[in-house]
This record gives C-alpha cells, structure tokens and sequence, in this order.
C-alpha cells in the first residue's frame, strides 16, 4: 500500500499536468480498519518519498468531526495524537477528510488535487455544470454520472464536516460514494479502490474542466448530455467491462 500510494502521489505531482505544484495536494490509502496513510504536510507530491508519508488512527480524527467545540489548538493537538508513531511527520491538516472518505464501503485510496482547469471553473459561476452535467461518455466512464459539489469552506475541520455532509446527502441520493468531490475555489479530490480508479477520475475531470471552458468560449451555451444518455453510459455493460480493463 505504501508503494501504490507513493506511485500515485509521484503521478499526481507531475509538474507537466498541472494538477498539484509545491505542496499543494495529498494523497492517502488505508492499511486496516484502524489506521491509514497519508501525506504529511508541506510535501511535494512529485518527489514524496516514504519518509513523507504518515500513519494515523481512524478514530482520532474521526472523533474531532464529531467534537463541536473544537479550535484550531485542539486540531493541531488531535493531528499530532492521531500518529501511530510519535516520531512521524505531521500529518496533512486535510488528514481529517481523508479518514472519513476512506471509512466509505470500497474506498481505498484518496487524491486531492488543485489542477488549473478544474479550479478555473470552479473560481465561476460555472461549477454546477462542472459537477453535475456531462459532455461526454468518458466523463461518465470514469467519473461517475455525477460528482459532489462543496461549497466553499475554511480548510481544516469545517472543510472535512462539509465534505461528509454533501457526501452523505449524495450516498443517499445514489447510493453509492461518489468517484469525484470538488470543492468551491479550492480543489478536486478523486476516491476510488484503486491508485487507477483515483488518477483516471483526476485526469478525466481536468479534461473535462477544460473542454468546458473551450465549449463555454464559443458565445453559446455548452450542449451537454442529456439525463437519459447520461444514464445509458452509466449502465452500458461493455463500459462496465471497460472500467475492470482500466482498474475502475
């Protein structure tokens, strides 16, 4: 697990994708029930190297999401209790979002990421569209029929609580997590059980952001799929068949 995730950090990192530059991002897997990795923070996701990752209780962090009079010194405090190992890193402030996703049925890897295009709709009006339109099947195949949308939240513990509340309201609306989270003038996280899983739906949205921008630059509106077509992707057995090939 620590191999994988190293690799897919490495692969979110690169500098050429434009998807996470400096020590923006993180990345996590998780081991066992009890604990998880994840990036410590201040990383750069493309020279992470293993020394940069850090083990943390569920519990923990799970337990802050829940404490309703928590600060900032409490947060910090909880971050540093929740290492499996006193010696290790400090773990990502955003380590707190992370422990909810992966705690979803089937969720075994998590990658946030900041890519240009993604966050240039996300700095508009267009973002709605981003999240829950498709232009094309691809779109579908690898980031779902529809995607979580965040408003824009401090980052921290307010973000984390606003996370698992519009996941839970998706969950329950599709029932099943969702393959992609975008966050309002902030970012895009990529869940999913595999390092494939989490790069495709990552790749894809960024793909996604910029041929709706290109769409949106022609003075009309983007056409999108409809709901019907959008459906017929999602359910085609030889997309199916496609996702398993690519590790979906």
């Amino acid at each position: 697990m620590r191999r994988q995730l190293l690799s897919l950090s490495h692969d979110l990192g690169r500098e050429d994708r434009g998807l996470a530059i400096l020590g923006e991002g993180n990345t996590s897997a998780r081991l066992a029930s009890a604990t998880f990795l994840v990036k410590a923070s201040g990383f750069n996701m493309e020279t992470l190297t293993s020394g940069g990752l850090t083990e943390c209780r569920f519990d923990a962090l799970l337990g802050l999401l829940e404490n309703g009079k928590a600060d900032d010194a409490e947060v910090n405090r909880v971050l540093l209790a929740s290492r499996v190992s006193a010696s290790s890193r400090k773990p990502s402030v955003e380590a707190m979002f992370h422990a909810y996703l992966l705690s979803l049925p089937g969720i075994n890897f998590v990658g946030h990421t900041h890519p240009v295009a993604v966050n240039g709709v996300l700095c508009s009006d267009g973002a709605a569209s981003l999240a829950h339109r498709r232009l094309f099947p691809d779109d579908i195949v690898c980031c779902g029929e529809d995607s979580v949308l965040v408003p824009y939240t401090d980052p921290g513990l307010s973000l984390a609580r606003a996370i698992r509340s519009e996941t839970e309201r998706f969950v329950r609306r599709h029932g099943s997590a969702p393959r992609v989270i975008l966050l309002q003038n902030h970012g895009l996280i990529a869940l999913g059980a595999t390092p494939p899983a989490v790069l495709a739906a990552t790749l894809m949205a960024e793909k996604a952001a910029r041929i709706l921008t290109a769409a949106s630059s022609l003075g009309r509106s983007p056409r999108f799929l409809t709901a019907r077509q959008v459906r017929r992707i999602g359910g085609r057995p030889d997309e199916h068949h496609r996702q398993r090939i690519l590790g979906l």
